[in-house]
């Protein structure tokens, strides 16, 4: 793996990570759910809304764009 798939992959984990912790806090508190349900909708919530990372190898070389999905288009990251 080069420097910015390694990058990338972090990003995308500590994105999911906030917002899993995020909705699942969210969720236990203010809905009903009890049990296994409180996770595995966090986890579902946190895998949609989290942005998707990726390294590309291009004609200039390496590098790392983001997809989101409240934005139409690809990002390029510095």
């Amino acid at each position: 793996m080069t420097r910015l798939q390694i990058r990338a992959f972090l990003y995308q984990l500590g994105c999911f990570a906030i917002l899993f912790v995020s909705a699942r806090y969210l969720v236990e508190r203010y809905t009903g759910l009890t049990d296994l349900w409180i996770p595995l909708t966090a986890f579902v919530v946190g895998t949609i809304l989290s942005p998707k990372f990726k390294a590309i190898k291009t004609q200039d070389g390496e590098k790392l764009y983001m997809k989101w999905v409240f934005s139409k288009e690809v990002k390029e990251i510095g």
